[in-house]
């Protein structure tokens, strides 16, 4: 599909309301030109005069609208508006979070929150300004009300520790993260080296932490599958955490030990050894055929299994992790996974909804079939998991997403995420160590926000090492200016 832009340059926000119609497809740019044929938009500003025409499937439509002097700084918003009709029209889609785009839809409660504004005026706003549902209002009203007490707590000159390990046991085929198969010859010549060079920068880090004065928080070891290490590298890096930060006052320590193909009793109790106060066994679906056709080796009895081993060890805060609408499942499907998860009683349980990315397998597929009734599963999940006394605390949402939907973050009151919640919405640093690791300096004060980012492949993340860590010179100019 062509996109053409006369008069205006506003490319990033029109994608993104096109995507919420035609979610898994590319499109062609064009800025002050024009064509006449196939699937095309044509984004217009003339004057104060504005117009949007769209043809798609055969069908065509415009619409138009106009700005005086006193408002054409909603020039870009009212664009947005003008294609979102346009496309509803065409298709008969009625997107739930209207045309609000942007990942983190709980901030723009939290703001209006934070102006003191009442419930009912927060959504009148929000329902006119970007026609978003009642019920994804609800959704994020609750979310941002659970958060309120974290936000209230935060120390300004804290921070949280994201520890990458982008290793897997084999590639799930809606995965698109930066992850390889801890089984491939590559991987296994690179790790003893990773693991290496993964603890220096742990130390270098602390250094820099501790000579801004900066105060560890919460430690996030994410991957990837961190558990696709041995447990002898497991305990290397936590080891490199405990001797290189004070651990003992940080308020939450997470490893994300994801696949039951990875858990053992020797990898928890290292986990629990070294201070680890939360932890994810993620089932994605507690159906047997799906784990099947994503490329999953484990079972759900091995989910069950790992859950129980974590148990008798003595976790008591374990998050597990599901996905609306993966391929081969159904709503029945789907209700069992909830359903299963629910009577295991884990603190947290988190319902993504599948996002198709261009480097996912199942992107490059020539047909993906995904039932029909994901947002059913969707709202499934709210209904089932609140009505067990989980409440949403952290919500986002991502380009591709299956019908435009969200991932919610649920858990029992009081064992929320601060991670989770800290870097959804911004309001806290996140220093962060290992390939394809992304730190997020932010001012609290003024809500800026600086990002560095480490080389993203392990072998590149290796060899540039040392030019890695020049980058990590403007945490201090960072610092020194605010």
């Amino acid at each position: 599909m062509t996109i053409c832009f006369k008069g205006n340059e506003c490319k990033y926000e029109i994608e993104a309301v096109m995507k919420l119609f035609v979610p898994v497809q590319t499109f062609d740019f064009l800025f002050e030109e024009e064509i006449s044929e196939g699937d095309l938009c044509i984004v217009s500003v003339n004057g104060q005069e504005l117009s949007v025409k769209v043809c798609y499937s055969g069908k065509r439509t415009e619409k138009h609208d106009s700005v005086t002097e006193e408002n054409a700084d909603e020039t870009e918003l009212r664009l947005c508006r003008l294609l979102y009709h346009c496309m509803k029209e065409i298709t008969g889609i009625t997107p739930a979070w209207g045309y609000l785009t942007g990942i983190r839809p709980v901030k723009k409660v939290n703001a209006l929150l934070d102006k003191g504004l009442e419930k009912e005026e927060i959504f009148a706003r929000l329902r006119d300004k970007y026609e978003v549902s009642d019920r994804k209002l609800e959704l994020a009203y609750q979310t941002a009300t659970t958060q309120k007490k974290y936000f209230d707590s935060l120390d300004k000159r804290s921070f949280s520790l994201y520890v990458s390990v982008p290793f897997c046991p084999s590639r799930c085929s809606y995965c698109s993260f930066v992850s390889h198969s801890i089984e491939s010859p590559g991987a296994k010549k690179l790790l003893p080296e990773y693991v290496k060079k993964l603890c220096e920068e742990i130390e270098q880090t602390a250094k820099i932490a501790d000579e801004l004065g900066l105060k560890l928080d919460t430690i996030y070891i994410g991957g990837g599958t961190p558990t696709s290490l041995s447990a002898e590298q497991l305990d290397e890096v936590m080891g490199a955490l405990k001797k290189n930060f004070d651990i003992s006052k940080i308020r939450e320590d997470t490893v994300e030990a994801g696949r039951s193909d990875t858990i053992t009793a020797k990898k928890l109790e290292i986990i629990k050894k070294n201070g680890a106060t939360r932890i994810s066994v993620n089932p994605q679906t507690m159906n047997n055929s799906v784990l099947k056709a994503i490329g999953r080796r484990h079972t759900a009895e091995d989910v069950v299994n790992a859950f129980k081993l974590a148990r008798s060890i003595g976790f008591d805060n374990i998050n597990m992790d599901t996905i609306a609408g993966l391929p081969t499942d159904t709503y029945e499907g789907f209700k069992h996974t909830i359903d299963t998860l629910c009577g295991l009683d884990p603190e947290s349980i988190t319902v993504h909804t599948l996002t198709v990315k261009r480097s996912s397998a199942l992107f490059k597929e020539d047909s993906i079939s995904l039932d029909s009734r994901i947002p059913d599963m969707v709202n499934y999940g709210q209904e089932a998991l609140c009505g067990h006394g989980y409440l949403p605390y952290y919500l986002y949402r991502q380009k591709n997403t299956v019908d435009n939907l969200e991932n919610v973050g649920y858990a029992k009151p009081g064992c929320e995420s601060l991670y989770n919640i800290y870097i959804m919405e911004e309001a806290q640093t996140i220093l962060a160590v290992g390939a394809a690791g992304s730190t997020k300096l932010v001012d609290p004060s003024t809500g800026k926000i600086e990002r560095l980012f480490n080389y993203k492949f392990p072998y590149e993340y290796i060899s540039r090492y040392e030019k890695m860590l020049e980058k990590k010179n403007k945490i201090y100019e960072f610092y020194s200016n605010i």
